[in-house]
């Protein structure tokens, strides 16, 4: 009986946006004066043509990206940096900014019943994939909305957000957010093997964004930044040949 009602359930909400999709449809039609069975019609490869159309497009993903990141790295946020996902969360809040204002120039170029698709292809996205970061779910998004602005016959909106999320990647994506947590170290020593730690990373460029320590445990957790040319295999040689042995820890790391 309860898998009747779910059914029922299902079969209304369908409906409901089912209606809703028609309402939007029928919308659009009148605002952008088609006929409700003339279907949307894309500007093709001569989009590419409309440099002006171009332009404000690139202006629009400017300005998305600057304002995203004026919240996302508030100053206030790295005081409460405790974890990988927290350090990554303002790459997440710029990616999403980017895809709100490609949403809303596509909803402005073919209406309404943009938007109903794209929170279509979100809520499959939300409960249908899984992806171990919210920064991944992000791209994910974009890169659909890259697909759907190639299949409305806007190849000149896919390529230049293609192009804009590409360079917007490298950017992101020039440090590597790692958090590492050091046990078993002598409780008299904690403090001077967290400072032995803290000086290799800074030594290699890191930038520490958040450092706890645990002198009854023993234990030192640090939450930093690398470098562009600095990777994983590099800060575990400096470890091993530049920590005394008598601070040496066991290391536990941690990766967006």
């Amino acid at each position: 009986m309860i898998w009747h009602q779910k059914i029922r359930c299902f079969a209304a909400i369908v409906l409901i946006l089912a209606l809703m999709a028609l309402s939007a449809a029928s919308a659009t039609a009148q605002v952008f004066g088609m006929d409700e069975g003339q279907g949307l019609v894309g500007e093709g490869w001569s989009g590419f043509t409309d440099i002006p159309f171009l332009l404000t497009t690139l202006l629009t993903l400017i300005v998305a990206t600057v304002l995203g990141a004026a919240i996302a790295y508030h100053p206030r946020t790295r005081l409460v940096i405790d974890t990988v996902d927290e350090a990554e969360a303002p790459k997440t809040f710029i990616t999403y900014a980017v895809v709100g204002a490609v949403i809303g120039l596509l909803v402005l170029k073919y209406g309404l019943i943009v938007g109903f698709v794209v929170f279509g292809i979100g809520g499959l996205t939300r409960f249908r994939t899984t992806l171990p970061t919210a920064t991944k779910t992000g791209r994910l998004i974009f890169v659909t909305l890259i697909g759907l602005s190639a299949g409305l016959d806007l190849p000149h909106v896919a390529v230049l957000a293609t192009a804009f999320l590409f360079g917007l990647i490298y950017v992101l994506e020039k440090q590597i957010t790692y958090s590492i947590q050091i046990q078993g170290l002598d409780g008299t020593d904690v403090l001077e093997s967290w400072q032995a730690y803290r000086s290799v990373l800074e030594g290699m460029g890191c930038s520490i964004l958040s450092e706890k320590r645990n002198l009854a445990k023993g234990k030192v957790t640090l939450v930093f930044q690398t470098s562009p040319n600095t990777s994983r295999e590099k800060i575990d040689q400096a470890f091993g040949s530049e920590i005394p042995t008598a601070l040496e820890g066991t290391v536990d790391w941690e990766v967006e």
